[in-house]
């Protein structure tokens, strides 16, 4: 188990601490959503990371190229439910979010069986980072009606990066379908 791998794994045991921050009464409002978005940026920052330390070091490995995208997926999904349960972002944009999500994430599992490993796009990081950056605009309620604003306009381009990515995967990766 080298670093990266490791980085990958502490993201997904952030993710249930994430969200007992964001949704408990137990710390004061706002100060729950502060530590919620702190914790959100700390695992953000492990994608970051791990990747750039497998890259140098030359210590891509499957379980990282399969796992790395898919603790992503897991801390925005849970940070998107969260988000529509706290009525911060519309449920059909979620929905769209996800869907694109197992799309991809079937095809992942179709492509493996075959001894296939897809990497991440770089239509689906730019995808990530927005989808980032906005549940940390969103979530920590900066900037007071601009903030507002900023975050309805990250909500929407995530939306948009997200279906882009998701027609760009198929595309590229329809192959993984043929038998």
């Amino acid at each position: 188990m080298n670093l990266p791998n490791k980085l990958t794994i502490a993201r997904v045991i952030m993710i249930p601490i994430f969200v007992f921050l964001l949704l408990s009464d137990i710390v004061v409002q706002p100060l729950n959503r502060y530590l919620a978005v702190a914790v959100f940026v700390i695992a953000s920052f492990t994608d970051y990371l791990d990747g750039n330390i497998a890259r140098k070091y030359n210590l891509v490995t499957n379980f990282g190229k399969f796992m790395d995208p898919l603790a992503d997926k897991l801390l925005v999904s849970s940070a998107l439910i969260c988000m529509v349960s706290m009525a911060e972002i519309p449920a059909w944009i979620v929905r769209i979010i996800i869907s694109r999500e197992f799309i991809v994430t079937g095809f992942r599992l179709i492509a493996v069986e075959k001894g296939v490993v897809i990497a991440a796009s770089w239509w689906g990081k730019i995808k990530t980072v927005s989808q980032m950056i906005m549940i940390i605009v969103v979530i920590s309620g900066v900037g007071g009606v601009a903030g507002h604003t900023l975050g309805r306009i990250l909500i929407f381009l995530s939306a948009l990066f997200t279906v882009i990515s998701g027609v760009d995967y198929i595309i590229k990766n329809i192959d993984v379908l043929k038998d």
